[in-house]
């Protein structure tokens, strides 16, 4: 049916002013921002299933290698997805984020994430808010958030050795290797606080923990060792020493092989005698260098990896051997660093500067079987600097992976508690008192802040009612009476997963670090902020 419209008379037309905005279609910024939000929201609720203790792991298989990962570590698994969506390929940024900042709670911020974009979506669609009073009011909801947790957290002493353990536990309780929490806590609390510097209590480098992994055994077989331990076995092809007590050791980074030539040539020898003085020369080369090594006392050579030319011959092998110096060769680049500092020594890279003031001392230098294969360790080293190693051990590679993975989680929670020595409760306990004080926050606020701020003061519940749903339990039940108790006064009443029921989760040891729930409420906040502001996607050529 058409209809009629009939046009106002002439004197009744405005005249079009330069000053009056026309009307612009807004569709299209809408169905961006939509899009945006979707494929966040999709690669939040992929990981959704792995948080908490009762979690579940995801198996990844990289299409190249066909490598198989097993991980329910947040970080790792948007790591390998590799989301094409921009907006998606921020919320696997933003767990990356997480894991630098705390290593903990991966999974968690993502989550957040998720559940604030899904109250953003309902507050630009039901309520007809504008993006930026929406990201303005997420950015009052963040600081405000964060000064709550402030209030209820409980201050910790970095030497309660029992309180850190707890802490590191908690991190543990939801990796595949939970059942060994009891061994794997004790141990990355010990690794972090033997690196510690008192000088600079605040400042923890976990380059300086070295996890070195050996297949065969259990998890139970992890080790934490004070000293070295390299990944290879010694040189012995030649028959040298495979133990050296009083061990006065060097790192070297120059070769101990017959020089080349600096132009690529070939020299052709048709004369046996000539042939013969090239090899005794090559001979007396690399005695005179082995000489000068000997002379200083020197009984172990660590020699870094060359590119150039081979860092060792069988002849050079031979001549260390009978000067009884044990040898570990194929040093990577990267380790010298490290190596050079626990010693306290300093790398030689000529030989000319060999000299026994840049040596290393240790009590003893032996190569030991770990499972099937071998590798060399160094104990009792003297004036040993702040580093320490650890040896994983597992059944196979996935476990052993994990197990490191894991680990890292563990000394991250403990470096935090360093940083920021405050705790909070874990199981679900934050995010509801959180979500019950801004709530009554929000109540004092006006028009279309109050209402943005009690939409996301209920986003945080989407943690605790996780938790539950991944343990089995009715998420409603369990939500609502958490809430009964917060009302109550009851600030540390969580969801026990193991007892399947709220419980004190303080007298449960649930506990993790102020600032992994600082850290992803601010990270999840900003990320969620930047996505509401973009308003259309621009391809270029």
């Amino acid at each position: 049916m058409a209809a009629v419209v009939s046009a106002p008379p002439p004197a009744a037309r405005a005249a079009p002013s330069s000053k009056t905005e026309t009307f612009t279609d807004t569709k299209r910024r809408d169905d961006v921002r939509h899009a945006n939000i979707e494929a966040a929201r999709a690669v939040a609720d992929a990981v959704r299933t792995s948080l908490g203790p009762r979690g579940m792991d995801k198996m990844i298989i990289t299409p190249n290698s066909n490598e198989v990962i097993i991980t329910n570590d947040g970080a790792t698994i948007l790591s390998q997805m590799s989301p094409l969506q921009p907006a998606a390929r921020m919320l696997a940024d933003l767990s990356r984020s997480q894991d630098t900042a705390a290593g903990d709670g991966t999974t968690s911020v993502v989550v957040l994430a998720g559940a604030i974009l899904r109250k953003s979506q309902h507050l630009l669609s039901n309520a007809a808010a504008h993006p930026t009073a929406v990201a303005d009011s997420l950015h009052k909801f963040s600081q405000k958030a964060v000064s709550i947790l402030r209030s209820i957290a409980i201050p910790v002493d970095l030497s309660d050795r029992d309180t850190l353990i707890k802490s590191a536990s908690t991190a543990l309780n939801s990796k595949v290797v939970s059942n060994y929490s009891s061994l794997l806590s004790p141990l990355a609390v010990d690794a972090v606080l033997s690196i510690l510097d008192p000088n600079n209590p605040s400042l923890v480098d976990l380059r300086d923990i070295k996890i070195v992994k050996k297949l065969g055994g259990t998890i139970d077989d992890t080790e934490l060792i004070k000293g070295l331990v390299f990944d290879k076995k010694a040189s012995h092809a030649a028959g040298g020493p495979t133990r050296v007590e009083n061990a006065k050791i060097a790192v070297i980074q120059f070769q101990i092989s017959p020089p080349k030539t600096d132009i690529e040539q070939s020299v052709v020898v048709s004369d046996y005698t000539q042939m013969d003085r090239i090899l005794r020369e090559e001979r007396n080369y690399i005695l005179s260098m082995v000489k000068k090594i000997k002379a200083t006392g020197c009984n172990v050579l660590l020699i870094q990896k060359s590119i150039l030319r081979d860092a060792v011959t069988d002849l050079s092998l031979h001549y260390l051997a009978k000067a009884k110096i044990l040898v570990v060769k194929d040093i990577e680049r990267d380790d010298i660093e490290f190596i050079t500092k626990t010693l306290n020594c300093l790398p030689i890279a000529n030989i000319e500067h060999f000299r026994e003031d840049k040596l290393g001392f240790a009590d003893a230098v032996e190569e030991v079987s770990v499972g099937e294969s071998k590798v060399v360790r160094v104990t009792g080293i003297k004036n040993m600097g702040r580093t320490s190693t650890v040896v994983v051990r597992g059944s196979n590679q996935l476990v052993i992976d994990e197990a490191e993975r894991s680990l890292h989680d563990a000394l991250c929670v403990v470096r935090c508690l360093v940083n920021e020595k405050y705790l909070i409760a874990g199981g679900g306990a934050p995010e509801i008192e959180l979500s019950r004080q801004l709530a009554a926050w929000a109540k004092e606020l006006h028009g279309m802040e109050s209402y943005c701020i009690k939409e996301f003061a209920e986003a945080l519940e989407v943690i605790p009612y996780t938790l539950a749903e991944n343990a089995g339990l009715n998420p409603v039940s369990i939500v609502t009476e958490l809430r009964n108790r917060h009302a109550r006064g009851e600030t540390y009443a969580g969801i026990n997963v193991r007892k399947g029921q709220i419980t004190n989760i303080l007298e449960e040891n649930v506990v993790q670090p102020l600032l992994v729930s600082t850290s992803a409420i601010t990270l999840a906040t900003e990320c969620v902020r930047m996505i509401l502001k973009i308003d259309d996607i621009v391809m270029v050529r």
